[in-house]
């Protein structure tokens, strides 16, 4: 076995810390760090300036990049969100965007476009809600009606796609065998998820968690990363993907993390910055240095696949978001189809798992990944141009009338509460604890 070289590794670190770097002395450029450390992947990789191959090295930490990536994203659920109005709302509209996206694929195959209509319908049906997420902190919206009927669609759509990729495409033994396995899988989530709930009301094990949690130990981490890894390693040995395992090890740690006096108020952030600070990036930089450029710019049916994919996201993530008029207005809606219409993190897994499985041809897969990267750069802009045009004195509504997760009027504490997280500055808005329950 070759020993591991860290000169390839080196370079995509590198690009890694200057791409926020470069984009911190240029605030006025808003542009998604993920989209420059692909593009500059790709640029690095052996399409362009041949810099780096990837390597036994980069492999590895780009792998543990998907796995984070999968699970900050189950950490993200709101499930006190996932209920009443919001999550009937929510959850038509996504049976709806997968019900386009069947058709749209079926389209596109008769079109002689795609391979695997069934899997580029499950492509097209996510949403990247780690990059929605820090989009509606900066504009000040998480804590709104709207921001929460956006993450809660976000969430739906991003764990309705995981499970199908599952059940269709990753599984082995057929889909009975698939979702046995995935039923075992959660089955062990919520043993884990009582087993973790009562050792958390013991006294002993409360004391030791406080003394462990801020010396060198960091104990509440290295329990965080044996519940991803357990869970990554028991999708794989049930033979489903590892990001279904990563996915549900982010929302055990949810589901169990709740209590305020139990929480360590850094434990989640220490968790983003081993994954943001380190595998994340260097994933995205590793997908753009394994972009197969030549295979997109090889043919004009190539290039045209890229405007079709950008549309059919808009179509098929856009149109559903209709439902929410009668909860956020006209214009929200607009920027809610926008945002769900964004979409990247889940294109580059899926197309990844699509070319091992051999479902889509290398054309397709970068044309799928070009028009992910297009949806980054053009619909969240789009959607805070249209926020930013708003009449403070005529916003449709949905900033100074809370609603509850039943979809009913919250009460006068909350409402207010409501507007003190608007007003509050991004920085504080992103550090502080304010939510309609």
């Amino acid at each position: 076995m070759d020993a591991p070289s860290f000169s390839g590794l080196l370079i995509v670190v590198a690009v890694a810390f200057a791409v926020p770097f470069a984009l911190g002395l240029a605030p006025r450029v808003k542009l998604p760090s993920v989209v420059l450390e692909l593009v500059l992947g790709i640029a690095i990789g052996p399409a362009v300036l041949g810099w780096v191959h990837v390597d036994q090295t980069i492999s590895v930490v780009a792998l543990l990049g998907l796995v984070f990536l999968l699970f900050l994203a189950g950490l993200e659920i709101e499930f006190e969100h996932l209920r009443g109005r919001v999550l009937r709302v929510t959850g038509l509209a996504w049976l709806g965007s997968f019900a386009i996206a069947v058709a749209v694929g079926f389209a596109l195959k008769a079109g002689g476009l795609v391979q695997t209509p069934l899997l580029v319908a499950v492509i097209l049906s996510a949403t990247s809600l780690g990059v929605i997420i820090p989009v509606l902190k900066d504009a000040g919206e998480i804590a709104t009606p709207f921001g929460q009927l956006v993450v809660a669609a976000g969430t739906i759509a991003d764990f309705g796609a995981i499970i199908l990729l599952s059940i269709l495409f990753t599984g082995e033994g057929g889909t009975t065998a698939t979702l046995l396995l995935i039923a075992a899988l959660l089955g062990m989530a919520a043993a884990l998820w009582l087993v973790i709930s009562g050792a958390e009301r013991s006294r002993l094990v409360m004391e030791d968690l406080q003394r462990l949690q801020d010396t060198t130990a960091q104990i509440r981490v290295r329990g965080a990363i044996v519940v991803l890894v357990a869970f990554a390693a028991l999708a794989q040995q049930l033979g489903l993907e590892v990001i279904l395992g990563a996915f549900a090890a982010g929302a055990v740690l949810t589901l169990v993390d709740r209590d305020r006096y139990m929480t360590h108020p850094l434990f989640r952030a220490k968790l983003e910055a081993i994954g943001f600070g380190l595998f994340i990036p260097v994933f995205f930089v590793t997908s753009g240095v394994r972009f197969d450029l030549d295979a997109l710019l090889g043919s004009m049916d190539a290039l045209v696949k890229v405007p079709v994919f950008l549309l059919a996201l808009l179509v098929i993530r856009g149109l559903p978001a209709l439902a929410y008029r009668g909860d956020i207005g006209t214009r929200r809606t607009v920027v809610a189809g926008l945002f769900q219409a964004t979409s990247l993190p889940f294109i580059v897994a899926a197309t990844a798992i699509g070319l091992e499985l051999d479902l889509v041809g290398s054309a397709e897969a970068a044309a799928l990944v070009a028009a992910g990267l297009l949806s980054l750069l053009v619909f969240p802009l789009a959607g805070l141009t249209i926020l930013r045009g708003e009449d403070p004195s005529a916003l449709d509504g949905d900033r100074d009338v809370a609603v509850g997760p039943d979809g009913q009027r919250a009460p006068a504490v909350e409402q207010l509460q409501q507007l003190v997280a608007h007003d509050l500055p991004a920085p504080a808005l992103e550090g502080a604890d304010v939510r309609l329950r």
